[in-house]
């Protein structure tokens, strides 16, 4: 078990208290300069007198306290109390004005949180508790001030000075000791705001104009920021943020608040961007793209974090949280607007299958091992930690069944409600709640559970038909198991979306026992009881039960299905979802049988010979869109394999799964080559949805192609005619991909030459880094510790650790689980290594050695090691601890 630390404890959801002073402005000036910055801070404070006085505390860390005046006086070291964390004042005023004069040094700030440089731009990071490293504030997201900002820097290395809100001033400032120019910016936000979303950007800067007009007929401009060598990579994310204001427009009817809005790419960044009140900080990874340098995956990502960020305009920014356990109120909301947002933009059932995929490899395996919480967290050590898939995507899809529950105009009547009833404030997700019952008229108790019940439910269905009644019978059972801290929990509301479909493949009016003849083909089942039965009656033949269509719940569906079932689903079921759905339960059971077979080689015409029939059909049907039938002939992955067994043995899983897609690929050579050329591209690239789905088959084709082992020298001389000849990064990578996992020549070539190719464009060179570490190949762990000392490698670059060491242990499960260990010393190392200088990117790589009681015992004891190894190191952050820690226990 590990030992407790007496510095670290934790903070508590019933522990909440509001703040006893409210801060009204906030008028901050910076002379930036690299390792001197020098920060000024007036606050205008206010006893909040609905509580119980206490003094005066502002958080602060690694500041350097210059000078202190309350109401223009200066203060005496006798009248404060300076800590590392904190500058209190035992008395003061009911209303007075504060100002601290800090230093701070954001070229030493490896930790990229609070200011810091990146490529010799200031940037700025501050949530969740890092504006208490730019200068002395309650650092709390309850707090909701007017800020003015006002910045001075050198003009030439410096020209472009950025902060929330409206432009209000600019011009030149006085000449520096060493003779350089210096200029100034003042900007002002209107818009009380949480010390959290408070941004300033400083640098060489190119910028793309482009421009809005709202519903109610303001200009907005709109810049895109980036370096200047990036500047003709920024048109799709601009195309994006159009196409995002403009839908939040006409689906929540929310418009843009501010003259600017301004979004500005950095390189060197802990998250994917960050809300800030309108001056978006982005990675550049999810900004920058151009055909030859962009995936279609880029481009699709780019589109949903540019609208992710917009949208917390509103479900984040104008309502925020009132405490840190309330993140999935402005998260779990702002995912699923994303998620709506980049269905109606493109294929709407491809794009749900890509959401659920994420949702049931990544957050399921979240709830069933020792990290698993709530959506709304009970407690935490350090706040970063819980930016997880739970709060995020498990938190999204809370959102969307109350939005299926409550239909779209009384959603849509609870969202204006909610806007409106808590503009201007920090809310809770009872707020949100009762804003929806208040709407709609629902009474919607039950349903609060989700928020506060951790894990995955799960549901045991059984069918039964009885043909002399014409009654169909659906028995259905929830469990929701055990997580760390809750045993024996209550029953879920968990709506249960259902078609039933009839020999012909037409589903059927569906009536339930006791109501009058219906109509609806698709209804909702209300599952709110431990055991409950559903009967149809007047059913006309046995039906196969198409259920959770769309995933209609976040939950785990345990229901015995035979192999002509999920044949006939993935020919007929109209709901694309549980099409592919179909596909992977059939694969999933095929694969399961081959576990405990050391083979590497699955008979094609016995045990898959159902499934390669099914997967023919659809490689055949012209009428499936590519794009869908590219999800339905993919393989459930290894990751998602391995969360559905007990004890996993990774290799077993990786030898079972090849011999699976090595036998499709040789049942189907002659229709995969003829699909393959039958979707060559005939004219430019193109991102439009039905472009990126014929090449999404296309590769799904090459892929299979290049599966066997070895595959011939005609298909390895297709891969890399493809490589050589495409026009676009999708399809080079594709081909990339497949030569990567191949021992033969051809390999380290294509490497070599991508490589050299793309050496001065950082992010290409991460999908170099990616694809070498999530090789198939024995020898990829020594190649990832080779490349960790490329010199295109950077330790302290989050963009190149998630590519390498990050890819390698999140994506590489074969790999990274080999029997020795190997792969899970390396990343220890590698974590305690960034724990000195990046604690929220330490415990994040951390957490990928978490899940260890998922796996067979011997790699249970090898990875326990490891994160004794951790948790033995002196001073490890509170970051890694608490992940550790939780890990150790569960």
């Amino acid at each position: 078990m590990p030992k407790p630390r007496d510095d670290i404890a934790p903070t508590r959801l019933q522990d909440y208290r509001p703040p006893p002073w409210w801060v009204d402005t906030v008028d901050l000036q910076f002379a930036l300069r690299e390792d001197a910055t020098e920060v000024t801070a007036t606050l205008a404070l206010r006893r909040n007198t609905a509580v119980a006085a206490a003094p005066l505390r502002l958080d602060g860390e690694r500041l350097k306290l210059k000078r202190i005046e309350l109401d223009g006086v200066a203060l005496a070291e006798s009248e404060y109390r300076l800590s590392a964390t904190a500058l209190e004042l035992a008395a003061a005023p009911e209303q007075c004005m504060l100002t601290t004069v800090v230093e701070i040094n954001p070229a030493a700030n490896a930790a990229l949180v609070g200011l810091y440089l990146s490529n010799g731009n200031f940037c700025t990071q501050c949530e969740a508790q890092s504006f208490r490293r730019i200068t002395f504030f309650p650092d709390r997201p309850d707090i909701l001030s007017v800020y003015t900002v006002a910045i001075s820097a050198d003009r030439e290395r410096y020209p472009v000075l950025l902060s929330n809100g409206n432009p209000r001033a600019h011009g030149e400032a006085a000449t520096a000791a060493d003779g350089r120019a210096r200029h100034y910016a003042v900007w002002h936000d209107p818009h009380p705001k949480p010390c959290y979303l408070f941004a300033l950007v400083a640098g060489r800067l190119a910028r793309l104009a482009g421009g809005f007009t709202t519903m109610s007929g303001r200009h907005v401009e709109l810049n895109i920021y980036t370096e200047p060598h990036n500047a003709d990579k920024c048109e799709h994310a601009m195309r994006s943020a159009l196409n995002a204001m403009r839908w939040d427009e006409q689906t929540y009817g929310r418009e843009y608040d501010l003259e600017v809005f301004n979004i500005v790419a950095v390189d060197d960044f802990n998250m994917g961007a960050m809300e800030n009140k309108g001056l978006n900080i982005f990675n550049s990874a999810y900004v920058l793209a151009r055909p030859d340098t962009a995936t279609d995956a880029d481009y699709q990502s780019i589109e949903g974090v540019i609208g992710h960020e917009y949208f917390h305009n509103w479900s984040g920014n104008r309502v925020t949280c009132r405490d840190w356990f309330q993140l999935s109120l402005k998260e779990g909301f702002t995912v699923f607007r994303d998620q709506e947002f980049c269905a109606d933009m493109s294929a709407r059932g491809v794009k749900r299958i890509r959401d659920v995929d994420t949702l049931r490899t990544r957050q399921f395996s979240e709830d069933a091992g020792p990290m698993a919480h709530p959506v709304r967290p009970r407690q935490y050590i350090s706040i970063d930690n819980f930016y997880t898939m739970t709060v995020y995507h498990k938190g999204a899809e809370v959102i969307r069944m109350l939005a299926n529950l409550l239909g779209a105009a009384d959603f849509r009547k609870g969202t204006d409600l909610y806007f409106s009833r808590h503009d201007g404030q920090a809310a809770t997700t009872e707020d949100f709640i009762k804003a929806l019952e208040d709407a709609g008229g629902r009474d919607l108790s039950q349903f609060r559970l989700w928020y506060d019940i951790a894990g995955t439910p799960r549901l045991d269905i059984e069918q039964d038909y009885d043909p002399a009644r014409r009654r169909y019978t659906l028995r259905v059972k929830q469990h929701t198991p055990d997580t760390p801290g809750q045993t024996d929990k209550p029953a879920m509301h968990i709506p249960v979306r259902v078609s039933l479909l009839g020999a012909d493949g037409r589903a059927m009016p569906l009536t339930l026992q006791d109501e009058p003849p219906q109509t609806e083909t698709t209804r909702v089942l209300h599952v709110t009881r431990k055991r409950q039965d559903f009967v149809f009656q007047q059913v006309r033949g046995r039906p196969v039960a198409s259920l959770l269509r769309g995933l209609s719940a976040p939950v785990r569906l345990d229901m015995r299905r035979t192999d002509d079932e999920l044949r006939f689903l993935m020919a007929h079921d109209d709901d694309a979802f549980n099409r592919w759905d179909a596909a992977q339960t059939y694969a999933t059971q095929l694969i399961n049988t081959r576990l405990d077979n050391d083979s590497t080689r699955m008979d094609a015409g016995k045990i898959a010979a159902g499934f390669i029939a099914a997967c023919k059909k659809t490689l055949a049907d012209e009428r499936i869109p590519p794009a869908l039938a590219a999800e339905i002939l993919t393989l459930p992955s290894e990751q998602y394999l391995a969360g559905r067994q007990k004890h996993a043995r990774p290799e077993r899983i990786h030898r079972a799964r090849k011999a699976l897609r090595a036998a499709i690929a040789e049942a189907l050579a002659g229709e995969l080559v003829e699909r393959y050329h039958g979707l060559a591209p005939s004219g430019a690239y193109s991102i439009e949805p039905a472009a990126m789905g014929r090449r999404a088959l296309r590769n799904v084709c090459l892929s299979y192609l290049m599966t066997a082992a070895p595959p011939a020298e005609a298909t390895v001389e297709l891969c890399l005619r493809q490589y050589r000849q495409a026009d676009n990064m999708t399809d080079v990578i594709a081909a990339l991909r497949c030569l990567a996992n191949l021992e033969h020549p051809a390999r380290e070539r294509a490497l070599g030459e991508f490589y050299a190719k793309w050496k001065d464009t950082a992010l290409v060179v991460d999908k170099w880094f990616s694809l070498q570490a999530t090789s198939e190949l024995p020898d990829t762990l020594a190649r990832v510790k080779s490349l960790v000392e490329h010199p295109a490698f950077n330790l302290k670059n989050p963009n190149k650790v998630r590519a390498l060491i990050g890819a390698f242990a999140a994506g590489n499960p074969s790999c990274f689980h080999a029997p020795d260990g190997g792969g899970y010393m390396f990343v220890a190392d590698k974590v305690l290594q960034l724990d000195r200088f990046n604690p929220q990117i330490a415990s994040r790589l951390a957490a990928n050695l978490s899940a260890w009681r998922q796996y067979d015992k011997s790699r249970q004891t090898l990875m326990r090691r490891q994160l004794q190894i951790i948790m033995d190191t002196r001073e490890l952050s509170k970051d890694t601890f608490e992940v550790v820690a939780k890990s150790l226990r569960g």
